[in-house]
């Protein structure tokens, strides 16, 4: 009995490191985006700012995948929507700075996509401290599947791409 404790204890705290890497690498993905999209609004983006988005993008991906073996299933929801729209955002960036936007993208179209994932973040946040047990409601925040789905539409993803 003292083992199984044991073992619970220690797969929570792996559980809570994970969760706090990946929450950490998401929002910083996020910003990193975000001043990104300044960059290209000011002048036009260096090799030095090309690298840092690209390393910031390829820690979030470590991390990911780490979470992907280690977050419960009630977690993984809401960690793959934010997975995805950050993979979304990012395709709309890098095609906005390679000179190859799709048609309708904006650095402003790219802009108000990357204020979005905030929403996203939080959500999967509140997934992430009901699954540990730190909050007192674990019902208060439920994803905001409507905003899921504005990002999707605004970047033409269908249903059967998600599957």
């Amino acid at each position: 009995m003292t083992h199984a404790f044991e073992e619970a204890r220690e797969h929570r705290e792996l559980r809570r490191s994970c969760y706090t890497e990946l929450h950490r690498d998401a929002r910083q993905f996020s910003t990193a985006l975000s001043r990104h999209l300044y960059v290209m609004r000011d002048r036009t983006a260096e090799a030095e700012d090309i690298r840092a988005l690209e390393e910031t993008k390829d820690t979030y991906r470590d991390r990911w995948s780490e979470a992907l073996m280690i977050a419960s299933d009630t977690v993984i929801p809401s960690a793959h929507d934010v997975n995805e729209a950050l993979t979304l955002v990012y395709g709309q960036v890098k095609r906005l700075e390679q000179g190859n936007p799709r048609p309708g993208e904006t650095l402003r179209s790219a802009a108000e996509a990357q204020h979005s994932l905030w929403s996203l973040i939080d959500a999967m946040r509140e997934s992430m401290r009901s699954d540990l047990g730190v909050t007192d409601d674990p019902h208060s925040v439920i994803p905001n599947r409507e905003q899921v789905e504005a990002v999707r539409r605004d970047f033409g993803v269908a249903e059967e791409t998600r599957r």
